[in-house]
């Protein structure tokens, strides 16, 4: 209880200082930087709503300056032995693999119980989130800080989760969001500057190296989890569990890094992994393939990719789900 008088003070906080869009572009003291990004904001939330025929809200219709690079504090955990989330819950959203503070002292505090606990940690700062249509999200400061296309793909990310969220399903929402933020981003910027722009070849060669990283990591996380599985108790060593961290590395190096075309995953080859950190990539990328199929499968509709996810809604396993919902419509359509 103490936690959630606490988040929901600072959410309120956060609330109470918002100013409506309107009233912060005629700010003469906010950057015209920053007025011109909440400016391409709106046009994708007006895109993501008319044309993406996401749900309509009145999320970022307002402004908050934060003052601070992050909003808030996010610790994740999980199991040293075993590739599984560990995972707190709330009230509506059920079961979620992650905690997050308004306060970065508390995230640390929190990550070193969690470590005491001998838990794998990865604590973050979070620039952007979504309340699930409980509050009218603002556009914030700290999200005026992506790239431009960076921006219009965490809108849509955002009013994607506006749009469905699935209890107790994390990984599966997040996956679903980052699918079709990126689908989204990508015709958003075909309108707006037409299909020779060099932004949308920017985001066209992300999106190919998130399908191909996407292809990897599922892979490689499978082989990890069998590896925790099939590993006798009595073999278990920290220098061993490194060693095979960091194989995941090193074949990314050799195999995967010459084929991407952008530097999206610079950073992975000397990032300080452990199931917690991988685990992220889990909920984010793994499987992004299936999302593709069904959305080849449906003529690559939007409205009607979400529609058909919708009807996942009471699956037990969403992931699973998807998997037999695309099954069904590659037979139905063989049959036709």
């Amino acid at each position: 209880m103490g936690y959630l008088m606490k988040s929901g003070y600072g959410q309120m906080k956060l609330l109470g200082s918002r100013v409506p869009i309107e009233e912060a572009l005629q700010d003469p003291n906010l950057d015209e930087s920053k007025k011109q990004k909440l400016r391409l904001a709106q046009e994708a939330r007006e895109f993501a709503e008319k044309e993406l025929h996401l749900k309509s809200t009145k999320n970022y219709t307002s402004y908050v300056e934060l003052g601070r690079p992050y909003v808030t504090y996010v610790v994740s955990a999980a199991y040293r032995w075993e590739l599984k989330h560990y995972q707190w819950s709330y009230p509506f959203m059920g079961k979620m693999p992650y905690k997050g503070y308004f306060n970065e002292p508390d995230a640390l505090e929190e990550e070193k119980e969690l470590q005491q606990e001998d838990l794998d940690t990865y604590m973050r700062g979070v620039s952007a989130y979504s309340t699930l249509g409980w509050f009218n999200d603002p556009i914030l400061s700290s999200m005026l800080r992506y790239d431009d296309y960076d921006l219009v793909n965490t809108i849509i990310h955002e009013t994607v989760h506006a749009t469905l969220y699935i209890k107790n399903s994390a990984d599966f929402n997040e996956r679903l969001a980052t699918f079709l933020g990126n689908k989204g981003a990508e015709q958003f910027y075909h309108k707006k500057e037409g299909a020779d722009s060099p932004t949308l070849k920017q985001i066209q060669n992300e999106n190919a190296d998130n399908k191909l990283f996407s292809q990897f990591i599922s892979g490689e996380l499978k082989d990890l989890e069998k590896w925790y599985k099939d590993l006798p108790a009595n073999e278990r060593s920290e220098s061993k569990r490194q060693e095979r961290i960091h194989l995941i590395q090193e074949k990314f190096t050799k195999e995967l890094q010459p084929q991407l075309k952008t530097d999206s995953y610079k950073k992975f080859p000397e990032s300080k992994l452990n199931n917690a950190r991988l685990l992220l990539y889990k909920t984010y990328m793994q499987d992004l393939g299936d999302f593709e199929r069904l959305y080849e499968l449906l003529g690559k509709d939007y409205s009607r990719f979400i529609e058909q996810c919708k009807t996942l809604e009471k699956a037990k396993d969403p992931s699973q789900g998807l998997k037999d919902l695309i099954v069904s419509l590659n037979t139905h359509a063989k049959k036709e």
